[in-house]
């Protein structure tokens, strides 16, 4: 009987020893997860708001977006040991205000906590500084006025009467910045058709917002001016291939006589409009579209007789009317 009873000991003990072995073990494996650095901040604040995630002393990595008007920040560290020290951007402090790289950039600011026993931590602010400006800045048809320049704002183009549609294209110098045509989203230099555009004699006002991360806003304007259609009806220049026109041409004379010599068969009459879109004819045929400046027209001549040359010019409306004529006589000898 004295033998089961040490037997049973033995293994009481046995099971009490492995039982205290494995909870000391459980304590010690406890005791080693930590969550966080090892060297904590109780405060970090930066003069700009919006820092992300929100501060916890066990997050050690943050994003920051400013304005492109920031040009520095300035951060405060505040450690959970008095006796900790600390250098914000590799300048012992617990205070510093930082210059931050160009707008459309990112600058990482490191805090560095060091105890006297030597262990270390850091924390990383990322401050990305917003752009909100574009680098180009085209139309389709036309140029914009002045030449384009981030830092101008407002601009201005000149179409025909005819154009009833336009392409402008934006770009923005952040890839992160959002853009917006006339209060519509688009992908920076993707092209924004505006049509109809405004009837002629009358303006059309276009609005490019680009916005950065931030939230920070800058708006370019672009006029665009499409003029009533000309009532300019008038010739520049009035030619003839022999002779010369009485009187001389100006662009307010209409009637014009001519005398060529028996020896002139035939005259060239060449006519130049003051306003290429108006439409030039002669002897009921066009010899100057719209867009074309410059036309002529030929005749034979009877000996001893007149001939009549009629260059009509009718302007852009479609209303306003010049009718230029030259009399033309050949000498019979």
């Amino acid at each position: 009987m004295g033998r089961t009873v040490t037997a049973v000991l033995k293994c009481l003990a046995s099971i009490l020893s492995l039982t205290i072995a494995i909870s000391a073990s459980g304590c010690k494996d406890t005791g080693s997860i930590s969550e966080g650095p090892q060297v904590r901040l109780s405060g970090l604040a930066v003069s700009e708001p919006g820092l992300q995630p929100a501060f916890s002393s066990a997050i050690t990595t943050y994003t920051l977006n400013v304005p492109p008007t920031v040009a520095s920040v300035t951060v405060t560290a505040t450690p959970e040991s008095s006796s900790t020290s600390i250098t914000i951007a590799g300048t012992a402090s617990r205070n510093l205000s930082v210059d931050l790289t160009p707008p459309g950039s990112s600058k990482d600011i490191t805090i560095t906590l060091t105890e006297q026993s030597g262990s270390q931590s850091s924390y990383v602010i990322t401050v990305h500084r917003d752009n909100n400006i574009l680098s180009s800045l085209t139309v389709s048809v036309g140029t914009v006025t002045p030449v384009f320049s981030p830092a101008t704002l407002d601009y201005t183009v000149d179409v025909a009467t005819g154009l009833s549609s336009l392409t402008v294209t934006a770009t923005v110098q952040d890839s992160n910045a959002s853009l917006m045509i006339n209060g519509q989203g688009i992908s920076s230099g993707q092209p924004r058709e505006i049509s109809p555009l405004a009837p002629p004699g009358s303006d059309t006002l276009l609005t490019i917002l680009v916005q950065a991360p931030s939230g920070a806003e800058k708006t370019y304007t672009l006029t665009v001016k499409r003029p009533l259609p000309s009532s300019n009806a008038a010739l520049s220049a009035l030619t003839v291939s022999a002779g010369n026109l009485i009187p001389g041409f100006t662009a307010d004379t209409l009637p014009y006589t001519l005398t060529v010599p028996a020896s002139v068969d035939s005259l060239t009459v060449t006519a130049t409009k003051s306003d290429p879109n108006a439409v030039m004819s002669a002897s009921g045929a066009v010899i100057g579209p719209a867009s074309i400046s410059t036309g002529s027209v030929s005749s034979s001549l009877g000996l001893g007789a007149t001939t009549l040359f009629t260059i009509t010019v009718i302007a852009q409306d479609g209303v306003s009317t010049r009718l230029y004529t030259i009399t033309v006589f050949r000498d019979s000898r």
